[in-house]
């Protein structure tokens, strides 16, 4: 493990086990002629298990990719809370929870992706011009590790625990009365949103908009793999068009991010000037901007096929 990637050295307390919590090992599935909210218990009920099962590993910080699913988990629970948000008692509280603890995941994981992408982009820089990314970089650096005092310290604490068990509670509550929506409906609504939002951009949106759509877009697909049960290949290439989607405009936002964040860092050097540094920053600066206009060019066509996916669903 290098330095820079450490978890900080402090007393940590022992992930919970599934058992600890009254879970079962395996999945909760549920089928197509079951309602919603036994589809959102499954979902609940996996989420969690995969928030378990990796939450050793963002400890650490040995894997990157551990912290990556946990936030990713994270983010499904949210979205099918939101989605159906009467299927389970106690939701608004468990959103609000869910909320505070992807906000101590979410920096770590921003500035693992941004310092993994510069260093990659500088493997074929000379070593002179290596050197200058790696001081460039040396406040992300520094800013990572204390990201992950705080990410370690969200995982420590008593309230982490008590989203936990509240979790597992919710994974396992009485399912009510009421069958809840057409699980079809709640793929219609927020592809209908998404629907919406490209209709009102402008030719040449700005980065925050296409931004928002991929935030719309994640939506569509996490309240697609709720109704996956049900919808079979119809759903399936929903999914794999949203998935699309999604990785065209990440990529996109991901060089707006990286251009942005090597101007300002540049810029943080003061007056004093690292000529090998600046080639290095202008360098990284310029390859960052000809993939955000090449994804720029690309999403259009990925959102048509999200809408030929979606039309057999609506």
């Amino acid at each position: 493990m290098s330095p820079t990637t450490a978890a900080p050295r402090r007393p940590a307390r022992r992930p919970l086990r599934p058992e600890e919590l009254g879970l079962g090992l395996e999945p909760v599935t549920a089928g197509a002629k079951d309602p919603v909210p036994r589809h959102v218990r499954a979902a609940v009920h996996g989420n969690l298990l995969a928030m378990l099962h990796h939450e050793a590993g963002s400890r650490t910080g040995e894997d990157p990719e551990d912290l990556h699913q946990l936030r990713v988990a994270v983010r499904r629970l949210r979205a099918v809370l939101k989605t159906v948000p009467g299927c389970v008692p106690g939701c608004p509280e468990l959103r609000a929870e869910l909320g505070w603890l992807g906000g101590a995941l979410g920096p770590v994981r921003d500035l693992d992706v941004l310092i993994d992408r510069l260093r990659e982009e500088a493997e074929d820089f000379p070593e002179e011009e290596r050197a200058a990314v790696e001081a460039l970089i040396a406040g992300l650096v520094t800013d990572r590790l204390a990201a992950r005092r705080l990410l370690v310290a969200a995982l420590n604490s008593a309230r982490y625990r008590a989203l936990l068990h509240a979790l597992a509670e919710a994974s396992r509550s009485p399912l009510p009365a009421d069958p809840g929506p057409d699980l079809m409906h709640l793929v219609r609504k927020p592809y209908r949103k998404l629907h919406k939002a490209v209709l009102a951009l402008a030719e040449d949106p700005p980065d925050e908009d296409l931004h928002r759509l991929r935030i719309m877009g994640k939506r569509l697909r996490y309240a697609a793999e709720l109704a996956a049960p049900i919808a079979g290949r119809k759903v399936k290439a929903l999914l794999k068009a949203t998935k699309e989607l999604q990785e065209v405009l990440g990529e996109h936002q991901d060089a707006c991010v990286a251009e942005q964040e090597v101007r300002r860092l540049l810029a943080a050097q003061g007056e004093v000037i690292d000529w090998d540094l600046v080639f290095a920053a202008g360098r990284l600066v310029e390859r960052e901007h000809v993939r955000r206009t090449r994804y720029r060019a690309l999403w259009q066509g990925t959102w048509l096929t999200v809408e030929r996916a979606a039309q057999p669903l609506i």
